[in-house]
C-alpha cells in the first residue's frame, strides 16, 4: 500500500535498507539509555532500533519489484557480520545522540558497497558521506556527550538485512534477504 504522493501525483515510498536488532538487544540498548538519564533530545523508540546500511529516500512506490530484483542479485557476505557498538556519541551536525561501531567489519563494508552499486539506479538522494556504522538513541539532541554507567559493548549478528519504508513514525519491513546460509556462525 502506497500511503504518500509526490506534488506530480506519482506514489513514493521513503525507503532505506538495514541491520534489524532483536527484542533482547532492544530492551537491553532502551535500558543502556535510560541509565543515561538523558535530558534533551527525542529518545527513539526502542521499536525503531536498527542500523542502516543505506538510505534510498524518496522512491517511486513502482520501482520497488526493481530494487527488490537488485538486490537478489548481490553476492552476499556468506556469513553474518559481527557489528559491535562500543562507542557514545554525539552527532552535533545531526543532532543526533548515537552508538557507533569503532571497528567496522569486512563483510559489512562489502555488502554496504554491493548495495551502493547495485541500487545506484534508484538512489534519489544518495548519500555522499563515508559509511559509518551506528543505532540512533535519540534525535534533536543537544547537549554533552552523556556519562554511562557502564561503556557500551553491544553486539549485533543479524541473520539478514531488511529493506524497511519509513511511514509516519515507524518502520515496516518490505523484505528481507539472509546474510548467510543458516547453518552459518557470525564472524568478520
Amino acid at each position: 500500500m502506497v500511503h504518500d504522493v509526490r506534488p506530480s501525483g506519482s506514489p513514493f515510498k521513503r525507503l532505506f535498507f538495514a541491520l534489524p536488532v532483536s527484542d533482547v538487544q532492544r530492551r537491553a540498548l532502551a535500558q543502556f539509555r535510560r541509565g543515561l538519564n538523558l535530558r534533551s533530545g527525542k529518545p527513539v523508540p526502542a521499536a525503531n532500533f536498527h542500523v542502516t546500511l543505506l538510505f534510498l529516500g524518496d522512491v517511486d512506490a513502482a520501482l520497488v519489484p526493481a530494487i527488490c530484483a537488485a538486490v537478489d542479485q548481490l553476492a552476499l557476505p556468506g556469513r553474518v557480520p559481527r557489528l559491535t557498538l562500543d562507542r557514545l556519541q554525539v552527532w552535533q551536525r545531526s543532532s543526533a545522540l548515537v552508538l557507533e561501531a569503532q571497528q567496522v567489519p569486512a563483510a559489512l563494508m562489502r555488502l554496504v558497497y554491493g548495495l551502493q552499486q547495485a541500487l545506484l539506479p534508484f538512489a534519489g538522494q544518495a548519500d555522499k558521506r563515508d559509511y559509518r556504522p551506528h543505532l540512533t538513541l535519540a534525535r534533536d539532541y543537544r547537549g554533552d556527550l552523556p556519562e554511562a554507567g557502564s561503556a557500551p559493548a553491544f553486539f549485533l549478528g543479524a541473520p539478514h538485512f531488511t529493506l524497511y519504508e519509513s511511514r509516519k513514525g515507524a518502520y515496516w519491513p518490505l523484505a528481507q534477504w539472509p546474510l548467510a546460509p543458516s547453518s552459518a556462525t557470525p564472524g568478520d
